[in-house]
């Protein structure tokens, strides 16, 4: 599971998410709220907040499909 620093950043952009509800693993971002700004915003708050740097041919939507996948490929640059 990840830590409350990428929950926070995650939840920020999930707009259609109660704040009282659970992001759970497997939940589909763009569903709830994940847009193509949101996922530029996310990004460099996953960049600066975990000192990574996500290359440019690994970044696609697949990546931002679910919070699981997203975890995943964050902790590969860590």
């Amino acid at each position: 599971m990840w830590d409350e620093q990428f929950d926070i950043l995650l939840r920020k952009q999930l707009s259609f998410l109660s704040p009282d509800e659970p992001i759970t693993g497997d939940m589909r971002l763009r569903e709830f709220g994940l847009d193509s700004l949101g996922m530029i915003e996310l990004l460099a708050g996953l960049e600066a907040a975990y000192d990574v740097r996500f290359r440019d041919e690994a970044l696609s939507l697949e990546i931002f499909e679910t919070p699981d996948v997203l975890w995943n490929s964050l902790q590969r640059l860590r």
